[in-house]
C-alpha cells in the first residue's frame, strides 16, 4: 500500500513546487525591488506608532496582568497584520488575475497539475515570501529588545501558520469575486480588521458586544497568538488560537479548491 501511495505523494509534491517555482521565475524577471518593498510597511508602523506614539501612551497591560512597553505590545500585532496583508494580496489580487484574466491556470490544468496542487503551490509561494518578511521583522524586534531570540524562534512558525490561513481565505475570496471592483470591499474589511483586532489597544477597551465580535475574528486570534509567544505569556488560549487557525485553513483551502475546479473547467 505504502509503495503505491508514496510515489503519488512525491509526484504531487513535485507539482506543487513547480507551481511555486513559476512564481520565483516571474519575480526574478519583475525585479527583487517588488519583493523587498513588501517588508517595509510593518517597520514604518512599528517605528511611527509603536515607538513614536508609545512615548505618549506608556506601558500596556496584557490579559494575565503582565505589563509591557507599548512598542512590545504593538510589534507582534504588526507582525500578524503583515502576515495577513501579504497573504491576502498574493492570493486575492494576483490569484484572481491569474485565474480570470490572464488564464494562467487554464494552461496549467492541461498538465498533470490539479486544482488542489495549484492552490498548495500558490500558498507555498505566498508563505515563502511571508516567512522572509517575518524573519526580518523578528530580527529587528530582538535588536530592539522587544522579545528574546527563543521567543522569536517560536513566533516564526506561528506567523507562517497565520499566513497560510489568510492565504486560504484569500483564495476562497478570489473564487467568489466577480471583478476588480470587489477589491474595494476587500480592502475595507482588511483595514477594519487591522484597526479593530487588538492591534493598538486591548480588546477589553471596547464595549462587551463589540469585544466578543472582535475576539471571534481571525486576525484577533492571530495577534493574540503572536503577542503571547513574543512576550512569554502563553496559556491555554493559545492552543485555541492554533486550533482556530488550523480549522479555518482546512475549511477555506478545501472550499477554494472545489470552487476553483468548477470555475476552471466550465
Amino acid at each position: 500500500m505504502a509503495a503505491l501511495v508514496l510515489p503519488r505523494l512525491t509526484a504531487s509534491g513535485g507539482r506543487v513546487l513547480a507551481v511555486a517555482g513559476r512564481n520565483v521565475v516571474a519575480l526574478r524577471r519583475a525585479g527583487w525591488l517588488v519583493f523587498i518593498s513588501g517588508a517595509i510597511e510593518p517597520f514604518l508602523y512599528l517605528f511611527s506608532i509603536g515607538i513614536g506614539v508609545g512615548a505618549l501612551v506608556g506601558d500596556m497591560p496584557l490579559p494575565d496582568g503582565t505589563v509591557v512597553s507599548y512598542a512590545a505590545f504593538v510589534a507582534p500585532a504588526m507582525l500578524a497584520a503583515s502576515a495577513m496583508t501579504g497573504a491576502l494580496t498574493e492570493t486575492t489580487f494576483n490569484f484572481f488575475g491569474k485565474m480570470k484574466f490572464w488564464k494562467l491556470y487554464d494552461s496549467v490544468l492541461a498538465t498533470p497539475v490539479g486544482p488542489m496542487e495549484i492552490a498548495f503551490g500558490e500558498l507555498c509561494w505566498a508563505m515563502a515570501r511571508g516567512a522572509v518578511y517575518a524573519a526580518s521583522f523578528l530580527v529587528v524586534m530582538i535588536a530592539m529588545d522587544l522579545t528574546s531570540p527563543l521567543r522569536a524562534l517560536l513566533a516564526l512558525p506561528a506567523t507562517v501558520l497565520i499566513g497560510f490561513t489568510f492565504g486560504a481565505v484569500g483564495m476562497l475570496t478570489a473564487t467568489l469575486m466577480r471583478g476588480w471592483q470587489d477589491f474595494d470591499l476587500i480592502g475595507t474589511i482588511q483595514f477594519a480588521l487591522f484597526l479593530f483586532s487588538g492591534t493598538f489597544v486591548p480588546a477589553t477597551a471596547y464595549p462587551a458586544a463589540l469585544r466578543w465580535l472582535i475576539e471571534a475574528t481571525p486576525l484577533y486570534r492571530s495577534v493574540d497568538l503572536i503577542r503571547a509567544l513574543t512576550t512569554g505569556t502563553t496559556g491555554w488560549l493559545q492552543a485555541f488560537d492554533i486550533a482556530y487557525l488550523l480549522a479555518l485553513l482546512a475549511l477555506c483551502l478545501w472550499a477554494a479548491s472545489r470552487r476553483m475546479s468548477r470555475r476552471l473547467r466550465k
